[in-house]
């Protein structure tokens, strides 16, 4: 077998976009930039051309309502893939996503479904301030009806968008704009990741990292700089927050007895502290310490790039707090 091409995190999502579009009449793209400007980091260059602008649609900068003009196209047969430029930007879509898309099925009685997938660009880097620089995934990840995906490597970028827009329900693909020049081996042709199912990237026996999106880089690089201390660090990647794959995590954690759960969101109220209490209450006979919890600084995201920088853990950070948890230090 041929070895697959390598694309960047950017094309493989933007293949996966291309062919969904070519498989299904139905699918179609929404958002401010999509079109004939191909995104504000390129991410959706070259659509317009081949799709045209019935298909591939400029927006007004009203996110609000443009949403909710997706949302009333997947209940009537389309399924939009509607993009939020900054994910700072979806508290101007929350009403339309929380009380509408999430619900639409349920107070239908499944008369209605919402087949649309929310993209959104998140991540801290490049200095682009408090405004512009969240990952707000822990307040999608907070609401029945939605699911939310987060892709940590080209090859899951374009599984996982496929099967976002497959999906029946409204998914939110979060992506961290920080990994879109990231490359790494893409299969050519259709590629479809289940969403739910988390993913092994590297093995261990002595203590469990549980990472998300640009993190899980973050978690593979501190776990080669353990090894070199004789420490074996297994790295789990959940891919998606909802559904989350918490058998895969648990298992992990029996098998180690220590877990680190690492996230490039806020730790105050957010999405370390779910899975941590989670694991707690399904393997709590089996851990040999507490499960500790390693996030974004719960600080607005400052301009200044030597201030940014320390907002999050970077890989011998990240080490050095794994160390300590699997040699007892406090």
């Amino acid at each position: 077998m041929p070895e697959p091409p390598i694309l960047d995190y950017r094309a493989a999502v933007l293949a996966a976009l291309a062919g969904e579009m070519r498989r299904d009449p139905a699918v179609i793209l929404l958002g401010e930039d999509v079109g004939a400007a191909g995104g504000v980091f390129l991410q959706t260059a070259g659509l317009l051309g081949e799709f045209g602008a019935e298909r591939v649609i400029d927006t007004p900068i009203s996110e609000s309502g443009a949403f909710g003009i997706a949302v009333g196209a997947a209940m009537t047969g389309q399924r939009p893939v509607f993009e939020v430029m900054f994910g700072d930007f979806m508290t101007l879509v929350m009403d339309q996503l929380v009380n509408q898309a999430a619900k639409v099925h349920y107070m239908s009685a499944g008369q209605f479904s919402v087949p649309l997938v929310l993209r959104t660009a998140v991540g801290i880097g490049a200095s682009l301030g408090p405004q512009h620089s969240q990952s707000l995934h822990a307040w999608a990840a907070h609401i029945p009806g939605l699911k939310v995906v987060m892709p940590s490597t080209p090859w899951d970028a374009k599984g996982l968008m496929a099967a976002a827009i497959r999906d029946d329900n409204p998914v939110v693909f979060f992506e961290d704009r920080m990994l879109y020049t990231r490359k790494g081996p893409v299969p050519e042709g259709e590629l479809v990741i289940p969403i739910g199912l988390a993913e092994v990237k590297r093995p261990g026996t002595d203590v469990t990292i549980i990472a998300l999106s640009r993190m899980v880089q973050v978690a593979l690089d501190a776990a080669e700089a353990l090894a070199a201390e004789g420490i074996a660090a297994e790295v789990v990647d959940p891919r998606s927050l909802l559904p989350l794959d918490l058998p895969t995590l648990v298992a992990s954690v029996k098998k180690t007895s220590r877990a680190v759960v690492v996230d490039g969101g806020y730790r105050q109220y957010g999405v370390t502290g779910e899975i941590a209490a989670a694991l707690t209450e399904e393997a709590f006979d089996w851990l040999d310490a507490p499960v500790l919890r390693v996030g974004a600084a719960d600080v607005p995201i400052p301009f200044n790039r030597s201030l940014e920088a320390l907002v999050l853990p970077d890989a011998r950070q990240l080490a050095g707090i794994v160390a300590k948890l699997v040699r007892g230090l406090p």
